[in-house]
């Protein structure tokens, strides 16, 4: 027999399997669209640094249109729009931006020009201070040295703004972690560059010298 709850038990399970079927609908949205917003951010980098930039700005819309589609999810699941998995994409394509913006030489987004929450926007501008070594480096086995101190400069006054930024992790999302290392990634690559540029310095004077002898 059933007893006087047996209504509002039955009324109570539906109320939780049709919150709970949303808020799984949401999850697989939100998954879906992270891997592909990491993605495409990832070929924009690629193909940044091929030169190829405006195969890079098409890549970044498509991962910027995948975002736009999960926004509904701030307001029926924020638990999932801001786990984990959804902040990489959000730092990942922060970074895709951010990267072409200073190697194409645009200006630089802003937080409100990405939409994306400030925790993903600093963690994804650490990272491009990855990415610009690693086009330094490239730069320098073409020996085309000139403009790498501009970018190794980029990066230092990155480094600089990101470390004025003196928040918990939880706040930050590790950001402390990440500038950590960047840090490491600033000092090598300001050796390389530094050796690099001497040994330049030095092959043009020598070159120099025997144009100079042979003219005598």
């Amino acid at each position: 027999m059933p007893s006087r709850y047996s209504a509002d038990l039955s009324q109570i399970g539906t109320s939780v399997i049709d919150e709970l079927t949303e808020r799984n609908r949401d999850r697989e949205q939100a998954l879906s669209v992270s891997r592909e917003v990491i993605r495409f951010s990832a070929n924009a980098i690629r193909a940044v640094h091929r030169g190829a930039y405006d195969d890079a700005r098409e890549l970044i819309g498509k991962g910027d249109a995948r975002l736009r589609e999960a926004d509904h999810i701030r307001e029926s699941s924020p638990s999932i729009f801001n786990a984990g998995f959804m902040n990489d994409a959000r730092k990942e394509f922060t970074e895709a931006n951010v990267t072409l913006a200073v190697i194409s030489g645009a200006d630089i987004p802003t937080i409100k020009d990405l939409r994306v929450d400030a925790a993903a926007y600093i963690n994804g501008m650490a990272e491009v201070i990855g990415e610009l070594r690693r086009y330094i480096l490239d730069a320098l086995r073409r020996d085309a040295v000139d403009g790498c101190q501009e970018f190794m400069d980029v990066m230092d006054e990155m480094y600089g703004v990101l470390v004025t930024i003196d928040f918990p992790e939880g706040v930050t999302s590790g950001l402390r972690h990440n500038t950590d290392a960047m840090r490491g990634v600033l000092e090598r690559t300001r050796g390389d560059l530094t050796m690099a540029l001497r040994q330049h310095s030095l092959e043009a004077r020598l070159a120099e010298w025997e144009n100079n002898r042979a003219g005598a």
